[in-house]
């Protein structure tokens, strides 16, 4: 198989990976960065290298083509890419409209090929250690559940700037339904934190931050969520807490000094309440899932040209794991991980939750794809 990366900022972090896959047999790049993709080929010894990804879909030998290009130019090039007959994968969020996502959707379906959302959230070490819990049904019945995404964007690239914070919500509330195997079906929000002038943009967004409940369905669970890009004294954190009647798992509050919590409920005594029991546990590294070659990519290890933990820490592992069910999928044959409908859902639910915040906090139905 022959994959072309495309925009080599974050994009560069999956190069060395998708190139020392077994299952890939060359590796594209693309940028219209020329020193950029120079340095690219450069550091990783790919020989392979287009200017745009027109040049990329021009070329029948390319068979998918994972694009990391900016949130508003998601929607026209995946489908510019499925309309070219290429497996794609393609960064978060999946689009930025509701008829944008009808349009991906619609596009998949034609096409016929692989559509994976990237996400790196639901394959990280702490979405993989609570996955175990929840299949194994030792937390019993999950009552509640919590995601959060705090992130200043401050000085990135303009289109950052006035976003709606629910917008760019996947990192926060894909776990969460993953774990639950759930659709969202519903959102009630409030915005608040009036973005000041020079954190405003194109998008009509007053707000700084915003917090959803969102409905389900076929589960009772209460789902809270929370989002903000600006004016927040918050670390970075890209965080899901889960929480069942036997046991929960909490995300820690500092992510570089702490480990995750599990708690575990006690039988009765003869006091008020049941004992808890919380204890710190370091979430096992799950390299053992992957290919022996690109094992190595869910850790820092000596290698100068190796930027799979320069960004958001690495997101928890989560690259190679990324790489490997994208190309696992399509050497299978079968829907990814994150297809294009769960990535509808997922995507669509903080579309639903911004609109829900504009208007108020009343009830907004996420739209089924």
């Amino acid at each position: 198989m022959r994959v072309a990366v495309v925009g080599l900022g974050f994009g560069a972090e999956f190069v060395p990976i998708y190139r020392d896959h077994p299952s890939v047999t060359s590796v594209s790049i693309a940028d219209p960065r020329s020193s950029v993709r120079d340095a690219a080929a450069e550091a990783f010894g790919i020989d392979s290298v287009y200017s745009s990804l027109e040049e990329v879909l021009g070329d029948s030998g390319v068979d998918a083509v994972h694009i990391v290009t900016g949130l508003p130019d998601h929607a026209n090039h995946v489908i510019a890419a499925l309309e070219a007959g290429k497996h794609v994968a393609c960064t978060v969020p999946m689009a930025l409209t509701f008829d944008d996502i009808q349009r991906i959707v619609d596009a998949r379906d034609r096409a016929g090929t692989t559509y994976m959302m990237m996400e790196t959230a639901v394959f990280t070490r702490e979405y993989l250690f609570a996955e175990s819990l929840v299949r194994a049904g030792s937390m019993g019945e999950i009552n509640y559940a919590r995601g959060t995404h705090f992130q200043d964007m401050t000085d990135w690239p303009s289109y950052w700037r006035g976003l709606p914070p629910m917008f760019y919500a996947t990192h926060a509330l894909a776990p969460i339904l993953r774990l639950l195997d759930a659709r969202a079906t519903e959102v009630r929000a409030i915005g608040g934190g009036a973005l000041e002038a020079a954190n405003r943009g194109d998008y009509g967004n007053e707000f700084s931050v915003e917090s959803a409940l969102v409905q389900l369905e076929g589960r009772d669970t209460v789902v809270e969520l929370t989002r903000s890009l600006f004016q927040l004294a918050r670390p970075y954190t890209e965080s899901f807490s889960i929480f069942g009647d036997r046991q929960g798992f909490e995300w820690p509050q500092r992510e570089d000094s702490e480990d995750p919590l599990l708690y575990t409920m006690g039988e009765p005594s003869t006091g008020r309440g049941r004992p808890i029991v919380a204890e710190r546990v370091t979430t096992p590294d799950r390299a053992d899932l992957l290919p022996e070659p690109i094992r190595k990519y869910t850790q820092r290890f000596a290698d100068e040209n190796h930027r799979s933990f320069i960004q958001g820490g690495g997101h928890g592992g989560s690259h190679p794991h990324l790489v490997n069910e994208f190309i696992s999928s399509i050497v299978e044959m079968r829907p990814p991980a994150v297809d294009h409908i769960r990535a509808a859902n997922w995507t669509a639910t903080g579309l639903a939750a911004h609109a829900s915040a504009v208007a108020g906090g009343g009830a907004v139905t996420v739209p089924r794809f």
